[in-house]
């Protein structure tokens, strides 16, 4: 079923729904597609009766985006767990990212992609854990702009309430300041995705609420400018081998131009190839810009010769990496650590599509006590460290590419720090 606003030649952006686990993310989606027109009534009432029988009542919205996600991932599309979404203005892709602890590096990868992003707070729960975490790393993974969505205001607790609203308004406002978002410039809006308020249809239960419906909100998202007149750079997610095409690497880009015929290197791998076409939505295009998400053949490489974290970027501009033996000096900002670390300290790093595993070499200065080499760091500190990491890596400068010079460390099984590059040292 296709919506009233319908038009592929409109500005495209990427949006991304996070948040806690359970507060109401696939939910929103499910509510945000049948009240537009995108799905029809009768598919989320076949999926709540099949909700009601698993003894999950309310679920109907949610199997909407997952039992999307089945059908996707049969076929090896370019857009796996993606969601085509209208509204007046834009063509928006929606990534459901997924809230549960156990699958954050598939919300980091979700997120990577995303210019702006929904996140969703439950308004009995409030701000927790992955609330936290993911608010730090849509801000590290270049998210610039946020909506919020005050969910589940029906619940019994909270009946609507417009104290509870600013209660929870002021505390996740609090952890937007941290995360280095204005809340000033971020709009909040008391949702209740399960029965459709402030969703798509102003609500009744809330004539205290005079702002946008969430709609209304992510139709105001500004078009970042598209930096299609700096070099190439493409961070590889996926590398998929076709049978009669052949190999094909799938991403977003980033900055500059991506155009067939030209020759293309990838880092740090290494290797390089000529372009020969390049796919966005299932059609061929000649040429790819910035937030594009596009899988494009190269001539005479094998699937094995490049690699997720690998970045391609043309041979007059190759994409910068940092060796084994090199080392790269980064500003972090410590959010949840459970004893100190000092040097030696190897967690894991998330930078575009890339994870690898970084040791910190060297603590330069504690930026909060401005203390020169300090004997370790704990929770809260922010830090100049030298890091070295233990396989090549690609990451730029946050003066050349800053769109490439993010990253989030993440240690047993949570984001303990973020941080970006400011200096890579090359040998």
């Amino acid at each position: 079923m296709s919506s009233q606003w319908e038009d592929k030649s409109k500005p495209h952006l990427n949006i991304v729904f996070v948040g806690h686990v359970d507060h109401g993310k696939s939910t929103t989606v499910g509510r945000l597609l049948l009240d537009t027109g995108h799905i029809e009534a009768h598919v989320v009432e076949k999926f709540e009766q099949e909700a009601q029988e698993r003894g999950k009542p309310g679920f109907g919205f949610a199997y909407v985006m997952d039992g999307l996600k089945e059908e996707r991932e049969r076929g090896i599309t370019i857009d796996v767990a993606h969601k085509e979404f209208f509204t007046p203005r834009y063509y928006f892709t929606v990534i459901d990212a997924p809230g549960h602890r156990d699958f954050v590096k598939n919300m980091i990868t979700g997120t990577s992609q995303a210019e702006a992003a929904v996140l969703c707070v439950a308004a009995d729960d409030g701000v927790n854990l992955q609330t936290k975490e993911h608010t730090f790393l849509a801000r590290v993974l270049g998210v610039k702009q946020l909506i919020v969505n005050i969910n589940k205001m029906d619940m019994n607790t909270v009946n609507h309430s417009e104290d509870r609203f600013n209660a929870v308004v002021e505390e996740v406002s609090e952890l937007l300041k941290v995360a280095g978002f204005n809340p000033a410039d971020v709009p909040f809006i008391p949702c209740s995705a399960i029965n459709g308020d402030n969703v798509y249809n102003k609500s009744d239960n809330m004539p205290w609420y005079k702002g946008p419906t969430l709609f209304e909100a992510i139709d105001a998202i500004e078009m970042p400018p598209k930096p299609t007149n700096r070099p190439l750079r493409l961070p590889i997610q996926d590398v998929y081998k076709i049978s009669g095409i052949g190999t094909v690497p799938v991403g977003k880009i980033e900055t500059g131009v991506l155009t067939a015929g030209k020759t293309v290197v990838f880092n740090p791998s290494q290797k390089s190839a000529e372009v020969k076409s390049i796919e966005m939505h299932h059609t061929n295009v000649d040429r790819a810009e910035p937030g594009d998400n596009v899988g494009f053949n190269v001539r005479g490489l094998a699937a094995t010769d490049i690699r997720r974290g690998d970045v391609a970027g043309y041979t007059d501009n190759p994409p910068m990496f940092v060796r084994h033996d090199e080392t790269f000096v980064g500003q972090i900002q410590l959010m949840e650590i459970p004893k100190a670390v000092g040097a030696g300290y190897t967690p894991v790093f998330h930078a575009h599509t890339s994870q690898v595993a970084v040791r910190f070499v060297d603590l330069l200065e504690n930026s909060k006590t401005k203390e020169a080499n300090p004997p370790f760091l704990k929770t809260g500190d922010a830090a100049l460290v030298r890091f070295a990491p233990t396989k090549p890596m690609a990451i730029e400068q946050m003066d050349t590419f800053p769109e490439l010079a993010r990253f989030a460390i993440r240690d047993m099984g949570k984001t303990v720090a973020a941080g970006v590059c400011m200096k890579v040292e090359k040998k």
